[in-house]
């Protein structure tokens, strides 16, 4: 599958580009700092702003599904939602988690 991730270079979106990308998916990690994105095969890392509705839906548009892995509290959900609908992605998925984990830091496989 062809996969966007919003907040590719976050905790969990990180977490998430390595599995897609170890499943062999091709991934298209979005961050403000692309730099910031694990260089991964399979992973393109790409400059992108969750709060342009228009530059996200470009950026999602073409791909199999999207994954907003956003801290929630501090994103606009109306436009991550248009972002969705406006790109015609079929699937769009949200992570969320609470604020404060107990377990310990580090992807889990």
């Amino acid at each position: 599958m062809k996969i966007a991730i919003a907040g590719a270079s976050g905790r969990a979106g990180s977490c998430i580009t390595a599995e897609l990308a170890r499943r062999g998916h091709s991934v298209t990690g979005i961050a403000r700092n692309p730099d910031k994105i694990a260089r991964l095969a399979n992973v393109t890392a790409v400059a992108g702003d969750a709060n342009d509705r228009a530059a996200l839906a470009k950026l999602w548009a073409g791909h199999d599904a999207a994954v907003s892995s956003i801290h929630f509290v501090g994103s606009d959900i109306e436009t991550l939602i248009g972002a969705a609908r406006d790109s015609g992605v079929p699937r769009y998925l949200v992570v969320a988690a609470p604020a404060r984990s107990r377990s310990r830091p580090g992807c889990r496989s």
